[in-house]
């Protein structure tokens, strides 16, 4: 029984992971760059929107619930030791948590709030947006990688 749930746990976790990891690729190589092509008040203003309509219930079940598999799965690997697949298990959720909901609530949640407290047109905002686009992208782009290598693991544990 265990083996099974090990097995699906390990399935839905690289599916999730693999999700967060897109949409965070899809940021970090044509959305911020297209971003920064724009006008500040522009890139603001246009990023300033994206922020509210990320937190919808679809993207927050997805990166969320996610972390809660990881959680689960971490857990189900330390109580039930299967050798390397509880280890690649235990390696993908530490990735996925570290990396994916430690980074985005210590860095790209600070930063956007910073950019919602900006009126796009004021005289302080180019350099707030400038400083932004800098932090966030360097920050997603650990945020791309560790999803894409917590699913690989989550994929060596499947074996």
């Amino acid at each position: 029984m265990t083996g099974s749930l090990t097995f699906a746990f390990a399935f839905v976790d690289a599916l999730g992971c693999g999700l967060v990891a897109g949409v965070f690729f899809a940021f970090s190589t044509f959305v911020m760059p297209a971003l920064a092509r724009l006008r500040p008040a522009q890139g603001i203003a246009a990023m300033q929107s994206i922020n509210l309509l990320a937190v919808t219930p679809w993207f927050m079940s997805l990166l969320f619930g996610t972390a809660l598999l990881c959680l689960a799965s971490a857990v189900l690997a330390l109580l039930d030791w299967r050798g390397a697949a509880s280890a690649w298990m235990l390696a993908g959720s530490t990735l996925y948590l570290a990396g994916v909901i430690l980074v985005t609530m210590m860095f790209n949640v600070p930063l956007n709030n910073i950019l919602a407290a900006q009126a796009p047109e004021s005289a302080e905002a180019a350099g707030v947006w400038t400083r932004y686009l800098a932090a966030w992208t360097r920050w997603n782009h650990l945020r791309t990688i560790t999803p894409t290598g917590a699913a690989g693991c989550f994929i060596l544990a499947l074996q």
